[in-house]
């Protein structure tokens, strides 16, 4: 909550305007039932017709000033809620785009996705209802009170035997409200998860058949979040009934104790009649009042959630403890192990040199620790022991953005934006069409790009569905070879190109990158690899063959049934 609150301040010279003219004009309709009082009780009987025309006029003036003044403050208040949760949901947004990749594992996308879109909304809600509510419920309940009081003082009684009972349900249900919303976002990220699996995931879905399947988990997890909702609203819901009754309860009594009053001559009509008016406000007012710790818990709990974010410190800093002298190694890892969970190492005792300009090939089964070893080197991840160099300087001791700026990478599963070529292959970096279309015909992307309409302006869909799988994969290598980068990885980034495209493209990055640019290529063909100055055979986290590969064709048994199962290991010598 301490979040929203400094969110807020940039903000509080608005809202003390708004508040001001909030003032007036709940003021304002605090007066009216006071003038319809005055009318009835000491005008009407005295006849004098234009003392009662000045008490109506001025009653039309403070209706005027009230309904124009709750207009102003509540377009004020839109606004300030609206620029609140703009900054937030921006921040939020740039804070999400520096978490590591632990960090996103542990809070997950689809929660992410979620405190982005429902919890800022719920924000929004509260920051603006308060806003609307926070003087004028508050103001109407007091000042109803001490008007009331003022001029039925027997009659308040029956108000202040009310309001313990209102104020204890009120207490009791926003208390057991928030835990509540909690669960409900809760079971809003799974059913986020479960949308946005189906939605990566439809065309499989769709091969398979499974349509019913899917249907059928999306049905249990919309069932859990209508079970969440239905809880806390039906918890949030006793309010306005149990206020209903209250009130009533309340208004029969003062009708039936004013009436009394009144036949005694205790008390004039217009007395009771505008006492009921106040007591109606006063209710009115504890049902905003409650409206309004409905939306603090929908909102403090959204707060919290959003809390957690921002207060999750940077976890890859650079810690110069890990820092250490240029060295002529490019790239070094020594004795390294690493595990995402801490329990078993999904990567042990690797260790290998790979000099400046070399290429080092990666291969292995699935699950070897391939992707894992990549992720490593880029720092998307911290090892658990040992250290991974660069230059002679441990990466943990590299800002991350300066690891960034030595990489160009493409990934097998990688993203194309609903974006045009150009912007795709640019990605921010302010290059000119030269260099792009340099490393598109590198990428081998050069042909096809000509013969798409507009070329580097040809509008890509969401996740580039208008191109071929082997069309997208040449526009990432296109973006990873754009502006010459010091390290060049690809993991396993040419598995829908054909053989003599996918030769074409060794050729010239042979061609064009060898000697300035150190790569590393994590692949499943042999014949991509074949030519890298070390190659890596992993097998469950291990390095099990490591050198050239005549070598590991004649030491390393893995890797020869690998390339027999291909090709035939004699025909790739």
């Amino acid at each position: 909550m301490k979040h929203i609150l400094s969110y807020i301040r940039p903000f509080v010279g608005k809202m003390m305007i708004g508040f001001s003219i909030k003032f007036i004009g709940t003021i304002m309709d605090l007066f009216l039932p006071m003038l319809l009082s005055i009318i009835l009780d000491d005008i009407v009987p005295t006849g004098n017709k234009r003392a009662i025309f000045l008490c109506g006029g001025l009653m039309v003036v403070c209706s005027i000033i009230a309904i124009l003044g709750n207009i102003g403050a509540n377009r004020m208040a839109a606004r300030v809620a609206r620029d609140t949760t703009e900054k937030i949901r921006n921040d939020l947004f740039r804070r999400i785009s520096y978490l590591s990749a632990r960090q996103l594992d542990e809070f997950t996308v689809p929660s992410l996705e979620s405190r982005l879109t429902s919890d800022t909304y719920n924000i929004h809600q509260m920051v603006g209802m308060f806003q609307r509510l926070g003087v004028r419920a508050p103001l109407l309940l007091i000042g109803g009170i001490i008007v009331a009081a003022s001029l039925e003082p027997v009659l308040t009684l029956v108000l202040v035997a009310i309001l313990p009972f209102i104020s204890f349900f009120v207490y009791f249900i926003s208390r057991r409200g928030i835990p509540l919303y909690n669960t409900q976002q809760i079971e809003t990220d799974n059913m986020t998860r479960v949308v946005r699996e189906n939605a990566q995931g439809v065309r499989i879905i769709k091969a398979l058949c499974k349509e019913d399947a899917e249907k059928a988990r999306f049905d249990e997890a919309n069932l859990n979040l209508n079970r969440a909702e239905k809880k806390a609203a039906f918890n949030m819901a006793l309010t306005s009934p149990l206020m209903n009754l209250f009130m009533n309860l309340g208004l029969v009594a003062v009708i039936l104790v004013g009436a009394y009053r009144v036949n005694s001559g205790a008390s004039g009509a217009g007395a009771i009649i505008a006492f009921m008016s106040y007591f109606t406000i006063i209710l009115n007012a504890m049902m905003s009042v409650t409206r309004m710790f409905i939306m603090a818990s929908k909102g403090i709990a959204s707060a919290n959630r959003i809390g957690e974010v921002l207060d999750t410190p940077y976890d890859m800093t650079a810690d110069e403890s890990y820092a250490g002298k240029k060295g002529s190694h490019k790239i070094e890892f020594d004795h390294v192990n690493f595990s995402y969970n801490g329990v078993k190492n999904n990567l042990s005792d690797i260790s290998f040199t790979l000099e400046k300009g070399q290429t080092l090939g990666i291969i292995g089964p699935t699950g070897a620790g391939k992707t894992t070893l990549i992720a490593l080197l880029m720092r998307q991840y911290d090892v658990t022991e040992g250290s991974v160099r660069i230059d002679g300087v441990d990466v943990r001791a590299m800002d991350r953005a300066d690891i960034s700026k030595k990489f160009g990478a493409a990934f097998q599963n990688d993203f194309l934006f609903a974006d045009t070529i150009r912007s795709n292959i640019d990605f921010g970096r302010g290059l000119t069409d030269e260099q792009i279309m340099t490393s598109a015909k590198h990428a081998q992307a050069e042909a096809f790009i000509g013969e798409k309409e507009g070329g580097l302006d040809y509008e890509l869909t969401i996740k580039g569905a208008n191109l071929s799988g082997g069309q997208k994969q040449r526009v990432i290598l296109s973006r990873a070879l754009a502006g010459m980068p010091e390290i060049l990885v690809l993991d396993d980034s040419s598995s829908a190109l054909d053989y003599a495209t996918d030769a074409r493209l060794r050729q010239a990055l042979r061609d064009n990158y060898d000697g300035n640019t150190t790569s590393v290529i994590v692949a499943q063909r042999v014949s991509s690899i074949k030519h890298a100055d070390l190659i890596l055979v992993l097998e469950d986290g291990r390095i099990t063959g490591s050198g050239t590969h005549e070598e590991l064709l004649e030491n390393c048994p893995l890797y020869r049934e690998i390339s027999d199962s291909q090709m035939g290991g004699a025909l790739l010598e």
